[in-house]
C-alpha cells in the first residue's frame, strides 16, 4: 500500500510531489495522460502562464525557483496596442517588478523530473481516475487497456484539475457545496511565429493587450522568438466566435480590429480552425477535505485566466500546506482542516479578482480615467511605500492574502471615484490635490 496518493500530475501535483518527498514521504503520483517525458507535455488549457511571486515563492521553499527562472522571460508590463497599431507600455509596478511568461509543459517537465529525483516518489501515466469511494477511502484508477484497479493510501490528494474525477464523486456526498460559473466568452490560441532571425517578432518584455471592450486578443511570450496568442470573445453576437464561421470571416474580423498582430500572424487559419474553442470556467467547492482525501488547486478552486494568478494560487496551497507540515508534522487530521478553512477565502477572492481584472484588460486599459487612476496610485505608492500598494501589485508582487486585497480594491475603487470626480483633476492630481490625495488613499481602512 502507497503511504500518499496524488490524482493528478499536472503543475500543482507535481510540486506536491516535491514537497511530499522533501520530508521522506512515499509518494505515487497518477495522471491520466501518457508520460509526457517521452511524448512532450502538451499544453492544457494555455501553452503558456504568468508566474509571479507566489508561484515563485513555494519554488523556492524547495530550491526550484533558480532552475525555474531560467525559463522565463520576463514582462514588465502591458503592451496596449490601439485599433490603429499605436502602443502604449504601461508598467506593472515599480522598477524591476515583474510577472514572468513560461511554458507550462517546460514548467511541468521540470518539477516532475525534480521530483523523481526522491527515492519515493514514481509518477503512473495513463491512469484514469474513475471515483473515488469515501466510505472505503478507494481510488478506482483505469489503464489505458481498460483495466481497472483499487488503490487505498493512507492519504489522496486531489489535484486533477477544473474537472476533477475525485471531485466528482465528493459532489455526490450529503452537505458537499459545489457551484460551477461559465463566461458567457471563450478563447481560442492562436500563434505569432518566430521571427526569420529567430528573434522575436513584437517587443519580447511585455505581455501585449489589444482590448476591444468585449472581447480582446493577448500575447506572451517565448524562449523560441514565438508567442502564444490568446483570443477572449463572446461565444455569440456579431463580434463572437459563432460568427467567425469562415476564413473570409476571419480575415475580415483581424483586419478591422488586430490589423498589426495579423502582419505577424501568418498561420492564423490554420491555427484558427485547427485549434479548439474552449470554455472558461470558475468553480467553488467545500468542504476542500473529506475523509483522508484533500483538494488542491484547480480541483477545488478554478478560476479564469485574467489576473494571470490560476497557477500561482495552486502553488501557494502547496506552500501553505507545507507550512502547516511544519507546524502539525505529519498529523493530516489538523492539517486538512486547518488548510481548508485558511485556503477558502482566499480562493474565493482570487476568483472575483479575476473576473473584474477580465474587464479591466478588455475594457479599461485605453481609458483615460484609468490611465491617470494608475497614474495616482503610483505617485502615492512611490510617497509613501509603506502605507500604500496598488492592488495590482498586492496580487502580484507580495504575498498578502488574496481577501485581502479583494477588500482593498473595493476600498480603493470607492476612493477612487470620489478622487476622480474633482474639478479638473486631470491637470491637478500631482500638484493641487496631492495631499488631498494622500490624506483619501492613507486614511482609515487602508489594508498596508
Amino acid at each position: 500500500m502507497s503511504e500518499l496518493a496524488i490524482v493528478g500530475g499536472g503543475l500543482v501535483g507535481a510540486l506536491l510531489s516535491v514537497y511530499l518527498g522533501e520530508r521522506g514521504h512515499r509518494v505515487d503520483v497518477y495522471d491520466k495522460r501518457p508520460d509526457f517525458r517521452k511524448t512532450g507535455a502538451s499544453g492544457g488549457r494555455s501553452i503558456n502562464l504568468a508566474l509571479s511571486d507566489r508561484g515563485l515563492r513555494a519554488l523556492s521553499n524547495v530550491g526550484l525557483d533558480d532552475e525555474v527562472r531560467k525559463l522565463c522571460i520576463p514582462m514588465h508590463g502591458r503592451m496596449i496596442h490601439d485599433e490603429k497599431g499605436a502602443l502604449n507600455f504601461q508598467p506593472y509596478g515599480k522598477e524591476g517588478q515583474f510577472i514572468n511568461s513560461i511554458s507550462r509543459g517546460g514548467l511541468n517537465l521540470l518539477l516532475m523530473e525534480y521530483a523523481n529525483r526522491h527515492p519515493h516518489v514514481d509518477f503512473h501515466f495513463e491512469q484514469s481516475c474513475e471515483g473515488y469511494d469515501l466510505e472505503e477511502h478507494r481510488v478506482l484508477l483505469r489503464n489505458a487497456s481498460g483495466e481497472d484497479h483499487v488503490l487505498q493510501p493512507k492519504r489522496v490528494f486531489a489535484t486533477d484539475g477544473a474537472f476533477s474525477a475525485m471531485r466528482y464523486s465528493l459532489q455526490k456526498r450529503p452537505r458537499f457545496d459545489y457551484q460551477q460559473d461559465y463566461l458567457a466568452h471563450g478563447y481560442k490560441e492562436l500563434s505569432i511565429p518566430p521571427a526569420p532571425d529567430g528573434g522575436w517578432r513584437i517587443e519580447k518584455g511585455a505581455l501585449h493587450i489589444w482590448p476591444r471592450e468585449s472581447f480582446m486578443l493577448i500575447a506572451l511570450p517565448n524562449l523560441d522568438g514565438s508567442f502564444t496568442v490568446t483570443l477572449f470573445a463572446p461565444f455569440a453576437g456579431p463580434e463572437g466566435f459563432d460568427a467567425l464561421d469562415s476564413e473570409a470571416a476571419v480575415q475580415a474580423y483581424f483586419e478591422k480590429h488586430f490589423p498589426d498582430a495579423l502582419e505577424h500572424m501568418p498561420d492564423l487559419m490554420a491555427d484558427f480552425f485547427g485549434n479548439p474553442t474552449s470554455a472558461l470556467v470558475t468553480v467553488r467547492c467545500y468542504p476542500w477535505a473529506y475523509g483522508r482525501s484533500l483538494l488542491l488547486g484547480d480541483a477545488s478552486h478554478a478560476i479564469v485566466p485574467f489576473y494571470g494568478q490560476g497557477m500561482n494560487a495552486g502553488f501557494e496551497d502547496v506552500r501553505v500546506l507545507g507550512d502547516l507540515m511544519e507546524q502539525f508534522g505529519d498529523n493530516w487530521d489538523r492539517i486538512f482542516p486547518a488548510f481548508e478553512q485558511e485556503r477558502k477565502p482566499n480562493a474565493d477572492a482570487i476568483a472575483e479578482l479575476a473576473k473584474r481584472n477580465f474587464v479591466e484588460m478588455r475594457d479599461h486599459v485605453a481609458n483615460p480615467l484609468f490611465l491617470l487612476r494608475k497614474k495616482i496610485a503610483a505617485a502615492v505608492s512611490e510617497r509613501h511605500p509603506d502605507r500604500f500598494i496598488p492592488v495590482y501589485s498586492m496580487v502580484s508582487f507580495s504575498h498578502i492574502p488574496y481577501a485581502d486585497a479583494l477588500r482593498e480594491m473595493d476600498r480603493q475603487d470607492r476612493l477612487f471615484g470620489e478622487i476622480l470626480s474633482w474639478p479638473e483633476i486631470e491637470s491637478r492630481w500631482d500638484h493641487d490635490y496631492a495631499e488631498r490625495i494622500d490624506a483619501l488613499l492613507l486614511g482609515e481602512g487602508a489594508a498596508v
